[in-house]
């Protein structure tokens, strides 16, 4: 992509306009005939022609065969160049980095995962993210020049929109911690909450990719609970970018504090933190786990050792686990009851591939939601495992690239 179109389209022109309505039509549809995008930008076909020219000469667009349609002339088809841009995803773990790149198409050239990383808020932390960044470049021997963006998936509050976090790394309130991003490394930068982007991974990459769905609940059981929404095909942000706080929804009357600061919080029955605590109670009330070594010396349980310990099927943790399920599906059970979702995608580290979560979840949905809203709801474990997150960095990376623009 030409630093002219780019500047074409940045300074809003009704041509560079023209342009940007092309690029994200073909970002959604994939392909498009000349008179497909003649109809999206109520323009007659020659100027459809011509914009296209325009673009296929700044690399941006490339011709991507015939669609065949049976009788006739086959009308050309249109597509985004591979070579037209590039885009970086950096999904913010607790314990480690994951990082990768795709090229305008969408097709992803490079990851890297596990990147040693501690998860603070201090500057410190902030300013490893930017060195691992740089590192990625030069490992992989990038063209910085060719990136069009970054995005940063971060865990707690994020505005995306604005580009303010109000959980982590807010040492600058009168600035947008994407743009003290921007400037330490660079590069266009763009910022998200950690659970909308494994939500658009699995939405665009994953297990809701061949549905053709256009609405799906995306619940992360992790350390915490999260819930990224997708509506009508775009990620559902709320006025402030603070949507999807299920785990934060008052419950109980247990008096555990969340660390949100108010008690009987969904999170505080209902999360990986919560089942390290149960599980971590329940031993040292006597009961028997392949776990208790671990407690019988002092240590405190973490997340890993919970999910190494469902894989090889420890009875008092897949208890623990289903008793979560059934309970969170009583809460997915309300979300379905006001959103009406086509799909209900559960993932997170404790969403295991054989499904034992989303059965209990399931179980627990068709009890408590109505069954003419639920029947044409779908409940699905999510298919991409720790690689959504970085997934759903790289495509909002791209799709923020121009979808600010249109704003």
């Amino acid at each position: 992509m030409t630093s002219q179109l780019l500047e074409d389209i940045t300074q809003k022109t009704k041509k560079g306009q023209h342009k940007l309505r092309v690029i994200n039509y073909l970002l959604v549809h994939q392909t498009a005939t000349m008179n497909e995008i003649a109809k999206e930008l109520y323009v007659s076909v020659p100027t459809a022609a011509k914009i296209l020219q325009e673009l296929q000469d700044a690399g941006s667009i490339e011709l991507q065969g015939k669609l065949e349609i049976g009788i006739g002339r086959f009308p050309v088809l249109f597509g985004l160049s591979p070579r037209g841009g590039y885009f970086i995803g950096v999904d913010v773990k607790r314990s480690y980095l994951n990082i990768g790149l795709i090229d305008l198409q969408g097709h992803i050239s490079h990851e890297d995962y596990g990147i040693p990383y501690s998860l603070e808020n201090t500057p410190e932390a902030l300013e490893v993210i930017c060195q691992e960044i740089q590192l990625f470049i030069e490992r992989h021997a990038l063209c910085q020049e060719e990136i069009l963006n970054v995005n940063i998936n971060i865990p707690g509050r994020i505005n995306p929109v604005t580009g303010y976090s109000y959980n982590l790394f807010n040492f600058f309130p009168d600035r947008p911690l994407s743009q003290t991003i921007s400037e330490r490394i660079g590069m266009r930068v763009s910022i998200d909450n950690d659970t909308r982007g494994m939500a658009f991974g699995e939405f665009t990459q994953g297990c809701a990719k061949d549905l053709g769905v256009s609405s799906a609940l995306y619940v992360n059981v992790s350390w915490g609970l999260g819930l990224g929404l997708i509506l009508d095909g775009q990620i559902y942000f709320g006025k402030s970018g603070f949507s999807g706080e299920l785990g934060h929804i008052s419950i109980y009357n247990n008096q555990i504090l969340c660390h949100c600061g108010k008690k009987g919080c969904l999170e505080t029955e209902v999360s990986g933190q919560a089942m390290c605590r149960k599980v971590q109670a329940r031993i040292r009330a006597g009961e028997n786990s392949i776990l208790s070594p671990i407690v019988a010396k002092g240590g405190d349980l973490k997340l890993s050792h919970l999910i190494e310990a469902c894989q090889q099927e420890d009875m008092l943790c897949l208890e623990v686990l289903s008793e979560m399920g059934l309970q969170l599906g009583k809460q997915i059970a309300n979300l379905i009851n006001i959103f009406n979702p086509e799909l209900v995608i559960v993932g997170g580290s404790l969403a295991d591939s054989n499904g034992f979560l989303t059965q209990h979840v399931e179980a627990s949905v068709r009890t408590y939601s109505m069954s003419v809203v639920t029947r044409d709801t779908r409940i699905e474990t999510a298919t991409l495992g720790d690689r959504s997150g970085l997934i759903g960095a790289c495509m909002l990376a791209r799709t923020r690239r121009f979808e600010d623009l249109a704003r």
